[in-house]
């Protein structure tokens, strides 16, 4: 379109009409030489004219009607209220402007009376509370034990007369993967201290095959003879044990039947490593395992605090016990530490015991991991079980009778009970569980050991150089029996 039509298409417009004066000239501003078909903002035409149409400014004054908004006019002064009365007093009130005062109101005197007579009666019973719960607590005391043992190593060998060695690569039970041995690389004392200090078979014995041929275990102290050697079947999935470590025992030399056992150590930092302080008893009066009772002291994990089935920043006590070996229950309890974790330093450990009650701790009473009232139950252990009429037995179903009716309250754990320190490597009881932190092996496989071995490369990784560190330390053990 040219330029002169589109200039008289807008002359014939009513925009064109708006913004001519009488003359016939445009009002309208031009920003540029240019034409534009933009039209500028117009104000509307009930306000005054101008070019360029800007908000009013109020200034926060009221604007009277038909004055300019632009503040020209004066505004309207805001009418204030009076003030009220003071209710403040001229003079102070004498005492014949209070007459309520003439008579006392019992009343309000006896609900002050009362108020504090309840303070009273709660600091009262408050006290009386903490004193019956300090004074109650179930405990030996010094006077009611007579010392048995007191070992603080301070020799240059373990003493023979107090302990034994437990060497064999049975997996005592447990389906456990080390070997325990007699060799001072594993167990010796220094610095006054007890180490427990697991090795890789590999590197204790270079020359030897984990998944081929045989192997003999030196100074074995069992008469099965399956735990003393062992042949390597790769089509089998045996393999030859793939830790060396060690276990001591008290058995037919230190025991106790109620007492006190406290025991100071340091734990071992390494996955799959699993350091252990319990007792057995002496003459299984009530039959083999676990008829006659298990007291775990102490039992903790060598992984780390990530680990999410509690690694090392856990400890735990328990009782195990049961009338068939397919049968049995654990009572268990733990104690967690947030910041830290239990190989980082000595921690004491310690059991009280005796026909009333059993208390695991750890450093004080008040850190109890587990606190049992044995006076409580009727029936007892067989009480507290509350086993089935019938369960399976082998191939058999059979009927499950208690087998502590000739015994106490307390019994299996009415017998004296010998104490054992070792440190395990894996196993196959559940107390890895399958499927957690990267564990190589399934407890109810038949290849679970030469798994484990196969993966020896990604967690002997996590196994400390420093045997500081590495080993299971033992500070002192000690144990007295109740007088």
């Amino acid at each position: 379109m040219a330029e002169g039509s589109s200039s008289n298409l807008y002359r014939n417009s009513a925009a064109a009409g708006i913004s001519l004066n009488s003359t016939g000239e445009s009002t309208l501003p031009r920003t540029a030489s240019t034409h534009s078909f933009r039209a500028p903002f117009l104000s509307p035409a009930s306000r005054p004219t101008s070019s360029l149409w800007s908000p009013p400014n109020y200034s926060g004054q009221l604007v009277q009607p038909g004055s300019s908004p632009n503040g020209s006019s004066t505004a309207l002064p805001l009418k204030s209220r009076a003030p009220l009365p003071s209710t403040r007093l001229q003079q102070k009130l004498e005492a014949s402007d209070k007459p309520w005062l003439e008579k006392p109101d019992r009343a309000e005197r006896l609900s002050w009376w009362i108020t504090v007579a309840c303070m009273l009666l709660g600091i009262i019973g408050a006290a009386g509370l903490c004193y019956l719960g300090a004074t109650e607590v179930k405990k030996l005391s010094d006077n009611q034990l007579c010392l048995v043992l007191d070992e603080e190593f301070n020799g240059d060998t373990l003493d023979d007369s107090t302990w034994s060695r437990d060497i064999e690569l049975g997996g005592f039970g447990n389906g456990e993967f080390q070997m325990t041995t007699n060799e001072n690389t594993n167990l010796y004392i220094q610095n006054s201290q007890l180490y427990i200090h697991p090795t890789l078979t590999t590197d204790d014995i270079p020359d030897l095959n984990l998944f081929s041929g045989n192997y003999t275990l030196q100074g074995c102290t069992t008469n099965n003879h399956t735990a003393c050697s062992t042949r390597a079947n790769t089509a089998l999935g045996a393999v030859i044990n793939p830790i060396r470590s060690a276990r001591i025992n008290t058995k037919g030399k230190k025991s106790i039947k109620y007492g006190k056992v406290e025991i100071r150590a340091k734990l071992p930092r390494g996955d799959w490593l699993w350091p252990a302080v319990w007792m057995l008893p002496d003459q299984n009066t009530y039959g083999d395992w676990p008829l006659s009772g298990e007291i775990d002291i102490l039992e903790a994990r060598g992984n780390s605090p990530s680990y999410p089935a509690q690694g090392s920043n856990y400890v735990r006590s328990s009782l195990n016990y049961g009338p068939l070996p397919s049968l049995f229950r654990q009572i268990f309890g733990w104690f967690s530490m947030k910041r830290s974790s239990f190989d980082k330093a000595f921690h004491t450990y310690a059991l009280e015991w005796d026909e009333s009650f059993m208390r695991f701790y750890t450093d004080t009473r008040v850190t109890a991991m587990l606190d049992l009232d044995l006076a409580g139950r009727k029936d007892g252990f067989w009480d507290r079980g509350q086993f089935p009429l019938t369960a399976q037995n082998g191939s058999a179903q059979v009927v499950v009778e208690n087998p502590w009716q000739g015994g106490g309250k307390n019994a299996p754990y009415d017998q004296s009970f010998y104490l054992i320190i070792d440190l395990a490597a894996g196993g196959t009881s559940g107390w890895f569980p399958d499927g957690v932190g990267n564990k190589s092996w399934y407890d109810g496989s038949l290849t679970a050991m030469r798994d484990f071995a196969r993966a020896q490369d990604t967690w002997s990784k996590t196994w400390p150089a420093s045997a500081e560190d590495r080993s299971f330390r033992i500070d002192y053990v000690k144990m007295w029996k109740k007088c």
